[in-house]
This record gives C-alpha cells, sequence and structure tokens, in this order.
C-alpha cells in the first residue's frame, strides 16, 4: 500500500556520518549526530527504511521458488526452447538441485544482505538517544533479523551467526539447533519492546504478535530443527496472539470476503494479518510478479495485465480483433499446479476453490473467450492440410496429467497452445487490474491468524496439552465454517489438518515447511518427481557463499 510504503522507506545516510568522522579536532558543521537523529518515530522509520524495502526484492521470486516449486504446490514447465533458464525449474520440482543453482544463490544472497542492513541499521540506531523510541525501534530490527535468520535456518539449516556490524570476522556455520536457540532468545527479548497495536500505524513492521506467531511456526517445527518436540509451547504462543486484544485483535476473515484477503486492495484492514509485506507497483518497480507467472498467456485483457484492455471491442477473439484501443498484453504465464495438489480441492462448496482457473474460460458476460490461431499453432503434431489454415478454439485450462503427447512425466510440454494451456493455474493473489506494468499491489502476508488457528490444531493433535476450551476438531471446525457451506467434520486426523493447510495456506510459501513436517516432502508427484534423497530437507550452500566466506562447511549430501 502506498502510504504505508512511503511511511517506512527512508535512507540510511547515518551510516556515511558515522564512518566519515575520522579527524576529531575538525569541526561538526552538521546538527545530525547520534545524539540529535533520530529522535521522532518518523526518524526512526527512515533510518529503518532500507530494511523493510530490501526485503520485498527477492520474496515473491526466489523464496516463492524455493519454498513451493520443490513441493506438488507449484511447478514452471518448460515449452520446448522456452523457459528452460538452466533447467532451474526442472531440477527444483524433480529434487535434483546442486550448490550452483540460481535461484538458491540468489536467495542465499538476499537472505544473508538482509541481515547485514538489519546489523548495520541496529548499529546506527544504538548510536541514538536512549528512550522509548529508541528501545522499539531496536526491537523491530530484532524481531526482522530472527525473521531473516530463521528463513535461513529453514532453508539451509546449519548457517552462520553474525550480529556485529562494522565486522570483518569470518564466521562458520552454527548448527541448526544452536540457530533455532539463537532465533527464540531474539525474538523473546524483542517482545517486551513491541507494540502491541495493529492496523495502519504497525503494517508491515513486526509487533509483539509477529514475533509470538514467528514462535509458533519455529516449536511447530522444532522437532524438524532441533530433533526436540515442542508442542506446548506451540501451543502457549498461539494462545498470545489468540489472546491479543482480549481476544478480538484478530479473527478469521467470513467466507465471503476470504478471496479479497488477497487482492490489491488488501492492507492494514485485513483481520487475518499479523504480519505481511507491503507492495507497490509504482515504487522501486514492486518486485510482485505472480500475475505474470500465474496468468496463462490468453487472459491478459480479462484481468487487464499490464495495461492491456479490450477498448471498445465486445469480447475480442484473442489475436484476431485488433484496434478500437484494444491493447493484449500476455502473461508470462508458465507456473500451474501439480494434479496431485490440486485434487485436494475437492469440496465444491469450499470458497477456496475460486483461486483456481480451470477448465473452459468465460469473459465475465458469460461469453466464451475464443482464440485465434492455426492447425499448427494450436497442435504442433497436426499433420491434416493446411497447418497454416486459421484455427479458432474456446480457451481452456486442462490438468497437467490430461496431456500425454510428450510422455506423461516430460517436463516440456510442448510449443504449442494445446502446452500453454495444459495446468490449471492459481489467482489467489489476484491480477491487479490498476497496475501499468507486471508488478501487482497485493500485499503478500507471512502470517496469518488462521495459520495461527492451524498451528494450534495441529500442536494439540500432535500430543500439546489442549487450552481455552480448544480441541483439534474445534479449531479446524472453526476455521472451516468460514471457508465451506459443507457441514462440519466430527472428527479429525493430522492428514486432515495437512490437507486443511494445503488449502487454507496455499502460495503463500508454507508448503515445503508442511511437507517436511508432514513427511511428504519425498513423495513421488507431477512431472517425474520421484527422489526421495532426505538430505534435500535442507538446501546447499552456494558456491558464491565460499567465495566470500572460505570458513563455511557445506551441508551433507552436497
Amino acid at each position: 500500500m502506498n502510504k504505508i510504503l512511503n511511511r517506512i522507506i527512508g535512507l540510511v545516510f547515518l551510516a556515511g556520518l558515522i564512518s566519515s568522522c575520522h579527524k576529531i579536532d575538525v569541526r561538526i558543521n552538521s546538527e545530525l549526530t547520534p545524539e540529535t537523529f533520530p529522535q521522532s518515530e518518523s526518524q526512526y522509520n527512515s533510518v529503518m527504511g532500507p530494511v523493510y524495502t530490501a526485503l520485498r526484492q527477492n520474496y515473491s521470486t526466489d523464496i516463492f521458488f524455493l519454498q513451493s516449486m520443490s513441493t506438488d504446490e507449484s511447478l514452471l514447465g518448460t515449452f520446448a526452447a522456452d523457459w528452460i533458464d538452466g533447467n532451474r525449474y526442472l531440477e527444483l520440482h524433480r529434487h535434483t538441485w546442486t550448490k550452483d543453482h540460481a535461484n538458491i544463490n540468489s536467495a542465499w544472497g538476499y537472505l544473508t544482505n538482509l541481515i547485514g542492513t538489519s546489523n548495520q541499521t541496529i548499529y546506527i540506531v544504538r548510536q541514538s538517544a536512549d528512550g522509548p523510541t529508541k528501545n522499539t525501534s531496536l526491537a523491530e530490527l530484532q524481531a526482522m533479523r530472527a525473521y531473516f535468520y530463521f528463513m535461513m535456518m529453514d532453508l539451509w539449516g546449519n548457517v552462520p551467526i553474525d550480529t556485529v556490524y562494522p565486522s570483518k570476522v569470518l564466521n562458520t556455520n552454527t548448527p541448526r539447533a544452536q540457530v533455532f536457540s539463537f532465533i527464540e532468545s531474539e525474538l523473546k527479548a524483542a517482545i517486551p519492546n513491541l507494540k502491541t497495536v495493529s492496523g495502519a500505524t504497525t503494517y508491515g513492521k513486526p509487533t509483539r504478535y509477529m514475533a509470538w506467531s514467528l514462535l509458533a511456526k519455529m516449536y511447530l517445527n522444532a522437532q524438524v530443527y532441533t530433533g526436540t518436540a515442542k508442542f506446548n509451547e506451540c501451543i502457549a504462543a498461539c494462545d498470545s496472539v489468540i489472546n491479543a486484544g482480549g481476544g478480538t485483535q484478530y479473527a478469521l476473515e467470513p467466507r465471503a470476503s476470504y478471496l479479497q484477503m488477497f487482492y490489491p486492495t488488501n492492507g492494514p484492514s485485513m483481520k487475518e494479518f499479523i504480519f505481511a509485506i507491503p507492495f507497490d507497483p509504482a515504487t522501486s518497480n514492486g518486485y510482485m510478479f505472480y500475475g505474470r507467472y500465474d496468468l496463462n498467456r490468453n487472459l491478459g485483457i480479462k484481468y487487464r495485465y499490464a495495461a492491456s484492455t479490450p477498448g471498445s471491442n465486445v469480447d475480442p477473439i484473442l489475436n484476431l480483433t485488433s484496434g478500437n484501443g484494444l491493447a493484449n498484453n500476455k502473461p508470462s504465464g508458465p507456473r500451474c499446479t501439480t494434479d496431485e495438489f490440486f485434487a485436494y480441492f475437492n469440496d465444491p462448496n469450499d470458497i477456496r476453490n475460486k483461486q483456481w482457473l480451470s477448465g473452459l474460460q468465460y469473459w465475465d458476460d458469460g461469453n466464451p473467450i475464443m482464440v485465434r490461431t492455426t492447425n499448427l499453432g494450436y497442435d504442433q503434431f497436426y499433420s491434416g492440410a493446411s497447418p497454416g489454415a486459421a484455427y479458432t478454439y474456446q480457451l481452456n485450462l486442462l490438468p497437467l496429467g490430461n496431456s500425454t503427447r510428450l510422455g506423461a512425466t516430460s517436463y516440456d510440454l510442448g510449443k504449442d497452445e494445446i502446452a500453454w494451456n495444459t495446468g490449471v493455474r492459481n489467482i489467489k493473489f489476484y491480477p491487479d487490474a490498476n497496475s501499468i506494468t507486471r508488478n501487482q499491489n497485493n500485499d503478500v502476508p507471512i502470517l496469518r491468524y488462521s495459520d495461527i488457528i492451524l498451528m494450534k490444531a495441529e500442536a494439540i493433535a500432535r500430543g500439546g496439552t489442549p487450552t481455552l476450551g480448544h480441541t483439534a476438531l474445534s479449531l479446524i471446525n472453526l476455521l472451516r465454517a468460514q471457508r465451506t457451506t459443507s457441514a462440519a467434520l466430527g472428527a479429525v486426523t493430522l492428514n486432515d489438518i495437512y490437507l486443511e493447510r494445503c488449502r487454507e495456506m496455499t502460495w503463500e510459501c508454507w508448503h515445503r515447511n508442511d511437507m517436511i513436517r508432514f513427511g511428504h516432502f519425498e513423495d513421488s508427484y507431477g512431472l517425474k518427481k520421484t527422489n526421495a534423497d532426505t538430505y534435500r530437507r535442507i538446501y546447499p550452500i552456494p558456491t558464491n557463499a565460499f567465495a566470500t566466506n572460505n570458513t563455511l562447511v557445506q551441508n551433507p549430501g552436497y
């Protein structure tokens, strides 16, 4: 959201001021000294701005790729020579990545840069005059750095811990369990000084409840991260969020407005958002590209992708109709879900089904979306007469398994319209009709109240002690009551909770985390994903990291 971003984005220029002071006998002409700046909350926000700005840069690309495309939730196929990109997407899907994988390298650089920026900003803020605003700012920076370390621990396991600025010391890997303890202690230390209000004043920044939610996520996965279960601790952390504001600060979004939570118009008014990344297509290129990957190439006009418009044409035949203001900017459209994951959406009364684009496609007035191509353009294996003759068809998005022309498990889907229309698409983060670029205005939630409900239900189901009168069944039915008109469940198993997480948290970068915890990461699915190497539950430290830190030790198996 524009106003939120304008509030938190600024420049860390005090670092230059501090590092440039070499001669103590030189007269200081500037009034901006550590004793006088920052003082007000807005000044502290300007100093901390680069931490939040940098967070947006790679989240919807590299982090999504590593957390989602390594699972059965999403894949990005190839189309003859298109989207091969060094086989990076195939390697993620089939679990054959190496330490030289481009997105693994980019994600490592992204997160280590975030940690470095946090360390520098903490150093600057510590030089300022003591006071409550300083304490809150330091707590927010501490919580953000803890979140960055959480992502690194989740993705790579054994990572170096560095909190000192300036420093030229190279730190080697810290065992994952110790990284866990470090993040836990950082969050607990920050909590007393974090704000307890939600809404516009704290949107996009860590609050006390963001810290508790992240702790809940850590405790739910503690057995994976440390070998020791912490389900009661998870329940207690969830309760700290559930009880916020006397139990009224956060709430599940009702079925009628569930989808709107992820629209380009979302923001501080969302009662489920505990911590979110604000995006704005007009600021620093936005960095939020979901529509680019997820919309079928022939749906640009319907969803007004990147200033597409039908002009004065009524239901144009795509690739045929022109003029009268029509602009058909095509999304890239290569990303889809697997048939296995889409099968979880089997309740016809569930509002979450509507996040998918599947089957025959229609204009808003109910008329079919027609596409003009050629016989050969539609089907690359066409062998009849007049391969260049015009061919018009209704857009139809079919599951991956529907096409076996190149082999049922081929990662190359082909080079024709059939190929480009293969695979069910996700538009949970609804395309932004007001953006003139491929960037979107949809804010992306990182921690959401429904996740709190699901985490507590799972922790109870795994043996944690129930609290507040909740059971795993009551919590799952509490969520389902806001998502489907189908009857409540009479019993609930861990697999039921897993399926509910799949439906609820789709496209929110938590599915790899879930698949590992539930023991499904080594399953076979999609387009010939059969690799069951358990060491791939964490990624290799990329080659480039060793070039700057020769004390690192590679993760096992790589």
